[in-house]
């Protein structure tokens, strides 16, 4: 029987030292809150929180959905790098906390020294921009698992936020106004069926999408929301903050409602971006669908006390961000969103 190595079975370990070795400088930090080099088992960071009085951890793990296939397909990845650690971060932000720490994990199915390096490059930096760390991660080699070429991504993220200044939904009061902030377009949600629509006509990525391609709007990378809430966290006047995510409005504004009360949206008012309009005429899914499957140009919802909706709209506006009015709470309700009249495409 001829010899089976490690490396004949799919995986060289060499050539994997050789890639960490390559992510190492793109991990090299100089926040003081890391404690050990890169390259340990774990990675130690001060658990001391100067200026919190009783601080609170957020932990949160994401993955960019099957968007990612579409990334390696079509040679994105410091699009998809961003994708993750922006809507990583967004779930983590909603809560009124401040990013710290994020760890990344790479499958794949045969190491490739330059997508793997990258990959870790793109996430550092797009670390480095919303002010926390990527502080490590795992990357495993895993042939026969996947194909070559095929990799599934994730991330895990570590905040801080003062315990009195956690924003979970409790203070949302009956009468309070709710807010929409624009997306950039898909984010990073509904992509099974848009690689559906793909599948069934490839020269659809070529197609024009209100001045780019099909291609070039799917592939717009997830916005973060965090430097634009920056500012409001300080003014403590955001009762309630929903990512808008899979599930569209409906299916994630309704997980910070407080018992007794229910969000009243006008669907009307939603300022749908084009590419919800194309991607409803080529697949003929209903409203109802698109509601449930999009964001359809809505990122986040707010909730403010009516007074305070024109400083809100005023910072995100600031930040190159269109806020509006989009709804209002109602008491006597079940926690649900009640959508009233039509969208209007």
């Amino acid at each position: 029987m001829p010899r089976i190595s490690y490396k004949s079975a799919g995986v060289d370990i060499a050539a994997a030292d050789a890639t960490k070795k390559k992510m190492a400088k793109s991990l090299e930090t100089k926040n003081p809150l890391v404690l050990n080099k890169i390259g340990a088992f774990s990675s130690l960071c001060d658990g001391a929180f100067p200026g919190y009085k009783h601080p609170v951890l957020v932990c949160k793990t994401e993955e960019p959905g099957s968007k990612q296939l579409l990334a390696f397909k079509f040679k994105r990845v410091p699009g998809i790098c961003a994708d993750l650690i922006n809507h990583l971060i967004n779930d983590v932000i909603v809560m009124g906390a401040t990013p710290l720490f994020i760890q990344d994990l790479i499958v794949c199915g045969k190491m490739e020294k330059e997508v793997i390096s990258s990959l870790v490059e793109n996430f550092a930096k797009c670390c480095t921009e919303q002010g926390c760390v990527l502080t490590g991660g795992e990357t495993s080699e895993q042939p026969g698992v996947l194909q070559p070429g095929t990799y599934v991504l994730g991330a895990s993220c570590i905040g801080v936020v003062e315990k009195d200044a956690i924003i979970d939904g409790s203070d949302i009061k009956p009468g309070d106004t709710v807010l929409a902030v624009q997306s950039s377009g898909l984010h990073t949600n509904g992509y099974t069926l848009v690689r559906a629509l793909i599948r069934e006509d490839l020269a659809i990525i070529h197609e024009m999408v209100d001045g780019k391609t099909f291609l070039d709007q799917i592939m717009t990378p997830h916005w973060c929301y965090a430097g634009a809430l920056k500012g409001l966290f300080q003014k403590k006047i955001l009762r309630g903050l929903a990512h808008i995510t899979g599930g569209g409005i409906p299916g994630n504004l309704n997980r910070i409602l407080p018992k007794g009360t229910d969000a009243v949206i006008d669907a009307s008012a939603i300022k749908i971006l084009p590419i919800f309009k194309f991607i409803r005429d080529k697949s003929g899914n209903d409203d109802a669908d698109m509601i449930r499957t999009f964001n359809l140009g809505v990122g986040l919802t707010i909730v403010v006390r009516p007074k305070d909706a024109a400083a809100v709209i005023k910072e995100m506006k600031k930040n190159r961000m269109d806020c509006y009015e989009i709804g209002t709470i109602a008491n006597n309700g079940s926690q649900i969103v009640r959508m009233q009249n039509k969208l209007a495409w």
